[in-house]
Order: C-alpha cells, then sequence, then structure tokens
C-alpha cells in the first residue's frame, strides 16, 4: 500500500549553490550526503543511464524531504531557468510558512526572484518564485480553515 510522497528530487548543475539556498536560505536541514563514481551498475540500473556517476543530498524541511543531484557522468542537459509552469512536467514544490511575508522579505533581500509578491490577506497567501537554477517553489501560508491547511488534517509541519 502507497501512504504518501516521502521526497522530491532535482537534477541540478551546480550542487554547493543549490545547498546553500535550500539549506542555508530557506533552512532544510542536511540528512545525508553522498557519491557514485561510474561503473555502479545497481545505481546505472536504478535511474536509467549507462556509466552515471553523482554527488547528491537529502534535506529535511518539515513535512517533506528534498534530494538534489549534481551528475558528472554523463552530464545533463541545462535546464530552463525560465520554464513556464504550463510546461508538461513537474512544476514546483511548495513550502508552508507561518509568516509569508517575512520570508518573502528575506528572501528578496538575499537575490531571490519571485513572480509576484504573496497575494493579499485570507485564508490562503501563495507567491511563486525561483531558486538558483530556475526551479519554481511556491511559499504558501494558510488560516486553519482553509480546506487544504494541515491542521484541518490533524497534521503538522514542523
Amino acid at each position: 500500500m502507497i501512504h504518501g510522497i516521502h521526497h522530491t528530487s532535482i537534477a541540478v548543475s551546480d550542487l554547493d549553490k543549490m545547498l546553500g539556498f535550500y539549506r542555508d536560505l530557506i533552512g532544510f536541514r542536511l540528512i545525508h550526503e553522498g557519491s557514485w563514481e561510474v561503473g555502479n551498475a545497481r545505481l546505472d540500473a536504478l535511474v536509467g543511464l549507462e556509466g552515471s556517476s553523482a554527488r547528491y543530498v537529502m534535506l529535511h524541511g518539515g513535512n517533506l524531504y528534498l534530494e538534489m543531484f549534481q551528475y558528472s557522468s554523463p552530464v545533463g542537459r541545462p535546464g530552463d531557468p525560465d520554464r513556464p509552469v504550463c510546461d508538461a512536467g513537474l512544476t514546483h514544490i511548495c513550502l508552508v510558512t507561518d509568516d509569508i511575508d517575512a520570508d518573502y522579505e528575506r528572501l528578496c533581500a538575499a537575490g531571490t526572484r519571485f513572480h509576484a509578491p504573496p497575494g493579499p490577506p485570507g485564508v490562503m497567501r501563495a507567491t511563486y518564485g525561483r531558486d538558483p537554477e530556475g526551479n519554481v517553489f511556491e511559499l504558501i501560508q494558510f488560516d486553519g480553515d482553509h480546506n487544504f491547511a494541515f491542521a484541518r488534517l490533524g497534521a503538522s509541519f514542523a
């Protein structure tokens, strides 16, 4: 039986820069880091690549684990830092906050690019931003009355 989503993963071109963003700026905790070299048949089969090698990290924040890979073999195609969210495929990860205004201002001050400021006060406020490689993330804040609020489900993101 499937119980839910454990983690999401991003292939990145600069793992150190992305780790700085998600760990140091967003506040995720580094849980594990590792690597593998060319010649690991089990991992080649798992990721569906021949002759793969990579560095990777696993981060934890709230109810989400975030995994990031920087492949040194094969070298991936560069991502489009302005990829529209309407293109097919994964579009964004959503980060829940209890103070969207403070987090938005803090991230803006650090140079993070946002599509727009957070929406007006209400039962849900949100904004989309871009990490250093252009991947879209959403900041969202709910009050307890919104259908998607963890509090309504008896869950926590702590």
